[in-house]
């Protein structure tokens, strides 16, 4: 198993506060800790918004590539406008010094060409609502009419152009179409961190046709923190990765196994390891084709010195349902039939007290089956230690995915340093891979 960290990275830095003066503009980029006196940097460190001035900004057309790929209800309304919001501080910043922005994203899988239902229609009133200006927007996002539309923009004015997978060019990354994206703009802001893995003409072909190429505070904040924070973390350092197969987390424990001081294991994939020490499982989700690979993830963690936390009892049902029986048992002792679904409670009490000895946290993947009442204790439990860790100044990260609905459930989003909302992007930057709509970036 090898651990290499991408060769352009630049190593991370942890800076007082007190003797860094920075611009207001700046003060985005940086991964501010609760009650510490520190900053993280994104160890691949790239231009940000915050570092364009006025001057270089107004009167300028910009154009944006942001996530806005909103839930929507029945009748088209967004029912969780939190990307929405996500992308207003870029959004303001550009406003307020006088740019011309062209805002763009996709929304859903539209098939072939135009469909009404994936239209951006619906986050044009939450925009101007937000940004209390009056946010236009134009059927296209290449072609004539967005040509037109541009020619009217004013300086601090926001033009929204058309979901841009309505173009299969778009996901081949095709260069002439994004050229044609590129054409009315004159600089670009990437602020959409969720489709920073894939090579698209929105997020990676533009930066060939426009310079200067940045990232926008939403992707800045996202790099300082699973980037610069994960990089080179306050010790103790201790990464929880839970989630139903190891198969889909082996990347991210190798990874995290060569930075972490200390490995907390939950959720379904616990029974292939418990399996590789020779214990019976019942009938829990175990993978018979990864317990080699448990083997040897629990023997390169000792080489390491890296401890690694699973737990001792674990709450069993006799069936994938609410309203199964259950109890709870030690994982030395799980009864034929019954498979586990939820870590213990003496397990949980052994997580929050090695948890509590650690100044920085990266959680990804539930505990257990939490949108079952019945086995949401683990992972609640999880979410109200690293809230408690928070308040005491630790930098606590929750790593996208399942993990990010638990903490928004359990009401304590809020509490966190950093939630990352990039899915399928945040695993593959925890895994030490690099991202092409980061890596097409302008160096800081």
């Amino acid at each position: 198993l090898s651990h290499p960290p991408p060769s352009s990275k630049m190593a991370a830095t942890t800076m007082s506060m007190s003797t860094v003066a920075r611009p207001a503009a700046r003060v985005a980029r940086s991964a501010r800790v609760h009650t510490s006196n520190k900053r993280v940097v994104a160890a691949m460190a790239k231009k940000s918004v915050g570092d364009l001035t006025k001057a270089d900004l107004e009167g300028k057309k910009v154009f944006v590539r942001a996530d806005l790929n909103v839930p929507l209800d029945g009748d088209l309304k967004i029912s969780d406008d939190t990307r929405v919001r996500a992308a207003i501080p870029t959004l303001k910043y550009l406003v307020e010094n006088g740019a011309k922005v062209l805002l763009t994203s996709h929304l859903g899988r539209p098939k072939s060409g135009p469909e009404d239902k994936f239209r951006l229609n619906p986050v044009v009133p939450r925009l101007s609502e937000l940004l209390d200006i009056e946010v236009k927007k134009v059927d296209d996002c290449i072609g004539a009419d967005v040509e037109k539309a541009v020619a009217d923009l004013g300086n601090g004015e926001v033009l929204v152009l058309d979901n841009v997978r309505f173009y299969s060019e778009e996901t081949a990354n095709d260069a002439g179409f994004a050229e044609k994206l590129a054409a009315n703009a004159d600089l670009y802001v990437n602020d959409a961190f969720g489709t920073a893995h894939r090579a698209h003409a929105s997020t990676e072909g533009v930066t060939k046709f426009l310079s200067p190429a940045v990232a926008g505070f939403c992707m800045q904040k996202e790099l300082d923190y699973l980037d610069g924070a994960v990089a080179n973390p306050e010790r103790p350092f201790a990464a929880i990765v839970g989630g139903s197969k190891v198969s889909s987390k082996i990347g991210v424990i190798e990874s995290l196994l060569a930075k972490c001081d200390k490995l907390f294991l939950g959720g379904g994939m616990i029974f292939t390891f418990y399996q590789a020490q020779g214990l019976s499982t019942g009938s829990s989700l175990v993978e018979e084709d990864k317990i080699e690979l448990a083997k040897e993830l629990m023997a390169k963690a000792e080489e390491m010195g890296v401890e690694i936390v699973l737990p001792t009892d674990v709450v069993v049902a006799d069936a994938f349902d609410a309203n199964a029986n259950t109890q709870t048992v030690s994982v030395k002792e799980i009864p034929e039939g019954w498979m586990g679904l939820d870590i213990g409670p003496d397990s949980l009490k052994a997580f929050q007290s090695k948890l509590s000895e650690c100044k920085s946290v990266i959680w990804n993947g539930p505990m257990g089956v939490f949108e079952m009442e019945a086995f949401a204790k683990g992972t609640f439990g999880v979410a109200d230690t690293l809230a408690e860790m928070s308040e005491k100044g630790a930098i606590t990260i929750i790593g996208g995915g399942d993990s990010v609905a638990a903490v928004e459930k359990a009401g304590l989003a809020d509490k966190m340093s950093h939630i990352s909302t990039g899915g399928g992007a945040s695993l593959e930057l925890l895994e030490g891979k690099v991202l092409p709509g980061v890596a097409a970036l302008d160096e800081a």
